[in-house]
């Protein structure tokens, strides 16, 4: 008989890890974003606060996917984790080449989202608008403005749940 040979990446090893991971990362974006905003000043216009909103939902979905353990669960947390990704690496590419170039975010999905919530009177402490998107445009990290980092982190999500579901429908 010969002897099959045991998957050593992270995503045949422990797949709701992953998930725990994807959950782990976007709370720190979160994080990140309150610390650059209470202690570095950096004031956030209603698409950062969009994705701050974005973040905090795939922590929840990847969550419950994680304590789910059931695989058609995990496997549909895991699909609306790429959606939720998906939605936030559009709304940093719209941030990016539309908001940021207009000195008012008023009356953008963004805005009306945050309006029609009531979110940001509701928390004002995470969820409050407090600059433009042009302001928000002017603070960088590493040379590279936030809403570009943020699209990078909301593409690698979506590219671990492209990953799972490539290595699901592998083990099917």
């Amino acid at each position: 008989m010969k002897a099959t040979s045991r998957p050593t990446s992270v995503f045949h090893r422990m797949p709701r890890g992953v998930l725990a991971l994807v959950a782990l990362l976007s709370l720190a974006a979160v994080g990140s974003a309150l610390v650059s905003q209470h202690v570095f000043g950096m004031l956030p216009c209603p698409w950062c606060i969009f994705q701050r909103v974005l973040y905090l939902v795939i922590a929840i979905v990847a969550l419950a996917g994680w304590l789910a353990g059931a695989r058609p669960v995990t496997l549909l947390t895991t699909l609306g984790v790429l959606a939720l990704a998906l939605g936030g690496i559009a709304s940093a590419v719209f941030q990016h080449q539309v908001a940021a170039r207009d000195s008012s975010c008023a009356f953008t999905l963004a805005d009306r989202f945050l309006n029609a919530t009531g979110l940001e009177t509701a928390v004002p402490w995470l969820f409050q608008v407090t600059a433009t998107c042009m302001e928000a445009a002017s603070y960088r990290l590493l040379g590279l403005p936030f809403e570009i980092w943020s699209g990078l982190l909301f593409t690698l999500i979506a590219a671990a749940s492209l990953l799972l579901l490539w290595h699901w429908k592998a083990r099917a």
